[in-house]
């Protein structure tokens, strides 16, 4: 059977979608394709430049610049979302992990300093928490909403040195929507989790390459191999499913060796 996944007149807001080859704005051009009208936020102007690539694409869209960390920051974007579009379907939290100009921080639990883990809890947790509690209102007053946040297999299912505290954000975009679910789907508001394992991404350092070669598939994921399962959840399709988790990391957590495969396989 050929399922049609299709957004036509939904208004869908993607954060994180800066980088040109980031899970982010591949999310957003696959459901731009499919109809919606694409509402892009980064830290930087290069988000217009991202805005501009989806309109030669016959996508209609449009870039925001704002720190999502501020409050006030999201407050007024979502407002000024709402008065131009009036609404929001579609609610993509992607942004976090990484972030231009400002470099990650891999320190072990016992160095890390407290301002490295709140920080970090801010990025991946709290940002999360700012656009969607901001976002949310209006989707129960239209009775309709879509949220997909891009947690991480890092945290909720495995873990490395030095993300104690990325670990710990993660896991919490979790729980965090298992609460939120429970609470809204009463108002025809569904929100999953997509926890990306090795993905290719211009963030992607050498050592994470190599981690994807080992995977069952033997390759980093494609950005937009994450974004097709995002704008699935996007859809009229994923209308009975909420609070779930959907792992897209070539089979990498089910296996117990990661090691070469010559070694054992």
């Amino acid at each position: 059977m050929n399922v049609q996944i299709c957004h036509d007149n939904k208004v869908c807001l993607v954060t994180g979608a800066g980088s040109p080859n980031g899970i982010g704005f591949a999310a957003a051009k696959i459901v731009g394709l499919q109809g919606a009208k694409v509402l892009l936020v980064a830290t930087t102007d290069r988000i217009f430049d991202r805005a501009e690539e989806l309109k030669t694409l016959g996508i209609e869209a449009k870039g925001y610049i704002a720190d999502l960390m501020d409050r006030e920051q999201v407050r007024n974007l979502i407002s000024a979302i709402i008065e131009e579009f009036h609404t929001i379907d579609i609610l993509v939290n992607n942004a976090g992990m990484t972030q231009v100009g400002i470099p990650e921080d891999f320190s072990n639990f016992n160095k890390m300093s407290d301002e490295e883990w709140d920080f970090s809890i801010g990025r991946n947790l709290t940002i999360c928490y700012n656009v969607t509690r901001a976002v949310l209102k209006h989707m129960i007053e239209n009775n309709y909403g879509r949220i997909v946040n891009v947690s991480s297999v890092t945290g909720p299912i495995v873990s490395s040195p030095g993300t104690s505290a990325y670990s710990a954000a993660k896991a919490g975009v979790i729980g965090m929507s298992r609460g939120i679910a429970i609470e809204v789907a009463k108002n025809n508001i569904m929100i999953n989790n997509v926890l990306p394992g090795w993905i290719a991404s211009g963030s992607q350092t050498k050592e994470e390459a190599i981690a994807g070669q080992n995977t069952p598939i033997g390759r980093s994921a494609k950005p937009e191999e994450v974004g097709h399962m995002i704008a699935f959840l996007c859809s009229e399709q994923a209308s009975y499913i909420t609070g779930q988790n959907f792992v897209v990391d070539g089979g990498n957590v089910l296996q117990e060796y990661k090691g070469p495969k010559e070694l054992y396989y």
